[in-house]
């Protein structure tokens, strides 16, 4: 947690824990609660505003399938990825779905985030689906082509996020705006606005939920562990690490630009609760 607030309150985040990193991952850079803090962290930093304290709860959903008890002081809830496919019918998974719709109906003030499983779940429980992509895997930084949506809301013409995955959301649920798509992904983030918002003119203040299919808070030194474990049982093929090996050093938007936007989205639904 930052220290010094420019507001009465600190900002709360919820991170719902989906899945425990590898061994050698959490022995450097923690479980996904404190990676995520990081990338909040790292998004303040990069901006250059001013500082600002924020709280991270995290939630193991997977393993205890413990959920926030007073879900109100929250100012969004965040869904992490996993090594776990969207679509099983495995309890654990069935019961965040059904959270999701809770939270979406129930308690729209909060936003709602999904970061890779978390956008391919939201997806799911919100009317779209998640599929196996035919095999074909994203892996490590990666260019993603924005829509107009997409680019007023992130700031930028094109997007570079680190990729892990080959699950994928093949199109876009209802009521959702595309953010961005790859020749691989064709859904690459969403969002889903307020009723009153108008997408011709959309700001920060009318996201209700923002996923990406991408890792904002994966950098170099996580990928490569990713990697590395993949490649030495099989799963990834020595092409796929060659071409990964090949990107590897590309720029990473992860927080500069995705964080950047968090941050935008979570001071705006602050002001418009204050307003």
């Amino acid at each position: 947690m930052s220290t010094s607030s420019t507001s009465s309150k600190p900002y709360k985040i919820a991170v719902l824990l989906c899945d425990t990193p590898l061994p050698a991952i959490v022995a450097s850079q923690g479980d996904y609660g404190r990676i995520f803090e990081t990338l909040f962290r790292n998004a303040l930093r990069e901006a250059g505003g001013p500082e600002t304290e924020f709280v991270v709860d995290a939630y193991d959903v997977r393993n205890e399938q413990v959920y926030p008890q007073d879900v109100d002081q929250y100012d969004a809830v965040l869904l992490t990825g996993s090594a776990a496919s969207a679509y099983e019918n495995l309890e654990w998974i069935n019961k965040l779905v059904d959270y999701v719709r809770f939270l979406t109906k129930e308690k729209p003030q909060i936003r709602l985030i999904g970061i890779c499983f978390g956008h391919q779940i939201i997806a799911r429980a919100l009317g779209g689906e998640c599929v196996p992509n035919d095999g074909k895997w994203e892996i490590g930084v990666t260019e993603i082509d924005l829509t107009e949506i997409g680019q007023k809301l992130l700031g930028v013409s094109t997007l570079n996020l680190e990729q892990m995955h080959r699950d994928h959301v093949p199109s876009v649920p209802p009521n959702f705006h595309l953010l961005g798509s790859t020749s691989v992904s064709p859904n690459q983030g969403m969002v889903q606005l307020y009723p009153d918002a108008s997408p011709d003119s959309v700001s920060p203040s009318d996201v209700h939920i923002f996923t990406v299919q991408g890792h904002p808070e994966f950098h170099k030194k996580i990928t490569e562990e990713i990697v590395k474990a993949r490649h030495a049982t099989g799963v990834l093929s020595n092409e796929l690490v060659d071409d990964y090996q090949r990107r590897a050093d590309w720029r990473n938007d992860g927080p500069g630009v995705v964080g950047k936007t968090l941050w935008e989205i979570l001071r705006a639904s602050r002001e418009k609760q204050q307003a």
